[in-house]
């Protein structure tokens, strides 16, 4: 082979060398930029599904206020009794052993509720739609949960379906909650409402205010009460395992904020007198330009007005960033089935009275801090309200006799019947969440919305 030849097969070897070369490169080329396409065609996929998403979950959430709103005129908050079943009172405290050992109790009591089993038993399911729901839940439970809150172990245990069609473990702890003042846990007032709007899941949650320590106590410009107000703060924090430097934090930034915006406490019916522009036609026949006419009107506004003006205020000025509301909401306890932490138990919406009802111990001892005794009368209140709510102040001070003085100073503070409320709406649907929460104050028929949060 010649020279020349092996010029020519080097040639050729090389430029297929090159031609491989080129062709490997374009394919990387190519798979990296169909790889990116694909990235950027799935992210915009994701990013217009949770527009989609997020889309449906505001319509959800708004719809379920409307609907909470409107359902709300037709609900009557009743209390109940609860002569043989452990309070609600001291809940915030207990730890995951304690608060499991007040379940067992429970559990325990509601194994000797036998009449609920023996009209089970007897009425067998044939009669099942004469009896109610609670009836049926109560009696399940009596003969299911013999050894205690989650006997797995229990020959008469049922851990599958329940005699109704509902599917589940009966012994579940998450089933068996402490009753509140209302029958569902504390705070609700009723059970939450769930609902499905679209492809939007919703939960409605509606709480009462008047049972939780209102924080607006903290901003009052009275210097009469300001010893009280600040040794019931600090005793509120305390129950609930806040250390003395967030303590003294929180309390400098509530001063600060009470010097540019006091809370008022005492309300009196007050006349307004506001300068009011209507519009004046000319006389029929007269040809003249209508002018506008200046006059006062005057209004009287009542004492429940005022609070409503004041909380809206405030609902504003307490869920900002003047107030370090994170420490508050860190949790002092938490296990699978609970979770606390002291802004749960605060009102942060304007509200100025606590309903010796409602309210657990260390938001009661807070309010009775103003007229001493705090710790002998929210003991009381708390025993004797299980077997009858209080009917007003009058039969709180003649039932606590003794105590009667102590009441009397802090009349202005306390109350039996709530009429603060929040709504909380959550809606999920896909991987998006909407909420609101509302303030209300309802009296009688009449509901006032106080404002509004939307997230």
């Amino acid at each position: 082979m010649n020279n020349q030849s092996l010029t020519n097969c080097d040639d050729r070897t090389h430029r297929s060398g090159v031609v491989l070369l080129v062709t490997l490169v374009l394919l990387v080329v190519l798979a990296t930029l169909g790889y990116t396409l694909s990235s950027k065609v799935s992210a915009q996929r994701r990013r217009s599904q949770y527009i989609m998403d997020y889309q449906a979950a505001r319509y959800g959430c708004d719809s379920a206020v409307k609907y909470a709103l409107t359902r709300l005129q037709d609900i009557s908050p009743s209390l109940i009794g609860r002569p043989n079943v452990p309070d609600f009172s001291d809940l915030f405290h207990l730890s995951e052993p304690e608060y499991q050992e007040l379940l067992d109790e429970l559990a325990a009591i509601r194994a000797d509720e036998r009449g609920a089993d023996a009209n089970f038993t007897q009425g067998g399911l044939g009669d099942i739609a004469n009896i109610t729901d609670d009836a049926l839940l109560s009696a399940f439970h009596a003969m299911t949960n013999v050894g205690g809150a989650n006997d797995l172990n229990d020959v008469n245990d049922t851990n599958d379906v329940r005699p109704w069609g509902r599917a589940g473990d009966s012994n579940d702890p998450n089933l068996l909650v402490i009753p509140g003042p209302y029958g569902p846990a504390w705070p609700y007032v009723t059970e939450p409402i769930k609902l499905e709007i679209g492809s939007a899941k919703v939960t409605i949650e509606i709480e009462d205010e008047n049972a939780k320590y209102p924080i607006g106590w903290m901003l009052t410009d009275d210097d009469g009460i300001k010893r009280e107000v600040l040794a019931g703060f600090e005793n509120f924090c305390e129950w609930m395992d806040v250390n003395e430097v967030q303590i003294y934090a929180i309390e400098d930034q509530l001063e600060q904020l009470s010097k540019e915006k006091p809370f008022r406490l005492k309300f009196r019916e007050i006349t307004k007198r506001e300068r009011v522009t209507r519009p004046t036609t000319a006389r029929r026949g007269v040809r003249r330009p209508k002018t506008a006419s200046r006059r006062y009107v005057t209004t009287k506004v009542s004492p429940g007005q005022q609070v409503a003006e004041q909380a809206a205020d405030f609902s504003r000025v307490l869920h900002s960033s003047l107030i370090d509301t994170e420490t508050l909401a860190r949790p002092t306890i938490v296990s699978e089935t609970r979770e606390e932490a002291p802004l749960k138990y605060i009102g942060i919406w304007g509200s100025a009275k606590v309903n010796v009802n409602t309210a657990p111990r260390h938001v009661l001892e807070a309010a009775f801090t103003f007229g001493g005794d705090a710790v002998d009368i929210a003991q009381e209140i708390i025993l004797r309200r299980r077997q009858k709510p209080f009917k007003d102040i009058a039969d709180l001070k003649n039932v606590l006799f003794s105590y009667s003085d102590s009441i009397r100073e802090c009349e202005q503070y306390i109350t039996t019947r709530s009429t603060f409320f929040t709504i909380r709406v959550t809606a999920v649907s896909g991987a998006a969440e909407a909420s609101a929460v509302i303030a209300i104050t309802k009296d009688e028929k009449k509901t006032n919305r106080i404002a509004m949060i939307s997230g």
